[in-house]
């Protein structure tokens, strides 16, 4: 019987499957707010979309290398000390590898990148306003509706206190998710501003809004990762826009503002009379004086890759950082600030090479793409400029951080990936056909 009511449940979804992109964008508006309703939605899609293109997803080459990969990430889980921790860690990438491959199939057109962009940056302006008011009024709130349906955790002040983290566990969370929105919003602004969009319709003036408050809000984030970010996107915006007086502006900024941070102080001095200390102090961590050593980034990168040379072929463990680096330093910290050293510790050398060959591939062939694509026309063109210039802003977050242990920022990730991989396929598959009708 049970069987039976699956079976319906199924036929029914996939007579629907032609909107199952549909509800992925509502799932998309909806999932900064309530990440279970929209993980839900995304994973009924996914279901779907894997039982009517099977065939198509398994003859991919780069799923094949996920497969793999799957199968050397268990293997490695099998050789941790902790063996429960590791196969628990293995959620936090089995199951995204089986939603990249979904999606990957389900986006195909340059129409859905958009849409998909639009939704993303309709959805984070409930939560940059809730962190504006977080940090700037004082509001707080704890709330819970069946659990975890819907759950709100707002800190006044922010957190850590001074820093903006809306519902976000944390201001450097929160800031990974603005850089992302932020590259889409400018790229969607400077896409109405190309096509000569009147200023003063509704889209643009939209636009203008969400770019001025994510990037405001991303400045009270106090993250240098985040900054960085941002403004390696607007030269690489601008450089691709061919504005070479912009180009020469930001950079005349920035310089000023490493000066006044990093330069001998008779120098440091005479910049940092126009520089806010709020920039320059927290670059140079004066804001921040007496850190704990074990607290510093390289300290912790170091230990990840003595790790990865004790144990080079299975790692110790996925989730073994944590407790090893406080067994040695006595402090407790989550992940070393690095994707790539943290899977060389805790999966061992084979599995973060392949990770990173697999990454490798979907950003060269996307560069490939973007190379060789005269025949797209210039819209579409820029909007998957965006993408790859979002898919560059996550691999250099995954440099200093690591963006997986936030369901949000996970999903988020490898939607962004799976659109890149589904347009790159899709156009491929036509041009070879066009190159070999018979």
């Amino acid at each position: 019987m049970l069987g039976a009511s699956l079976n319906k449940v199924f036929d029914y979804f996939k007579s629907r499957w032609q909107s199952s992109w549909n509800y992925s964008l509502w799932a998309l508006l909806i999932f900064p707010l309530s990440p279970l309703l929209g993980a839900v939605t995304l994973g009924f899609v996914s279901l779907i979309t894997w039982l009517k293109q099977y065939r198509k997803i398994s003859r991919r080459p780069l799923n094949w290398g996920f497969a793999l990969l799957s199968v050397l990430l268990i293997i490695s889980a099998g050789f941790a000390d902790d063996k429960t921790a590791a196969f628990l860690g293995l959620f936090n990438l089995l199951p995204f590898f089986l939603f990249f491959a979904a999606h990957s199939a389900l986006i195909q057109t340059f129409t859905q990148l958009r849409q998909m962009a639009w939704i993303l940056v309709i959805g984070s302006m409930p939560v940059v306003i809730i962190g504006l008011g977080q940090l700037f009024l004082g509001w707080s709130l704890k709330l819970e509706i069946l659990w975890v349906v819907l759950a709100w955790t707002i800190r006044p002040g922010g957190n850590p206190p001074g820093r903006i983290a809306s519902l976000f566990l944390h201001a450097n969370t929160f800031a990974a998710y603005l850089t992302i929105v932020f590259i889409l919003a400018l790229g969607l602004w400077l896409e109405q501003w190309r096509l000569g969009i009147s200023k003063n319709s509704v889209p643009f003036l939209f636009l203008t809004v969400a770019v001025i408050t994510n990037f405001i809000a991303l400045i009270f984030t106090n993250s240098r990762n985040g900054w960085a970010i941002a403004i390696f996107a607007c030269l690489a915006y601008a450089l691709y826009q061919g504005w070479r007086i912009l180009v020469g502006g930001v950079v005349a900024i920035v310089s000023s503002v490493l000066l006044a941070a990093f330069a001998p102080s008779p120098v440091a001095q005479f910049f940092r009379q126009y520089v806010p200390a709020f920039f320059w102090a927290r670059l140079n961590d004066d804001m921040y004086p007496d850190r704990p050593v074990a607290l510093m980034r390289k300290t912790q990168w170091e230990f990840a890759w003595y790790l990865a040379q004790e144990h080079p072929w299975t790692g110790w463990g996925l989730r073994s950082f944590s407790g090893l680096y406080k067994a040695k330093m006595q402090i407790p910290l989550g992940h070393p600030h690095n994707l790539f050293l943290m899977l060389s510790a805790e999966t061992g050398f084979p599995s973060a090479l392949l990770f990173c060959g697999l990454v490798a591939w979907i950003l060269i062939t996307s560069v490939q793409l973007l190379r060789k694509s005269k025949y797209i026309n210039t819209a579409d063109r820029f909007i998957f400029f965006s993408y790859l210039l979002a898919f560059v802003g996550w691999v250099l977050l995954n440099t200093v951080d690591v963006t997986l242990f936030d369901f949000r920022l996970n999903v988020f990730s490898w939607l962004i990936l799976a659109a890149i991989c589904g347009v790159v396929h899709r156009y491929n598959e036509q041009h070879r056909l066009a190159s070999h009708p018979n």
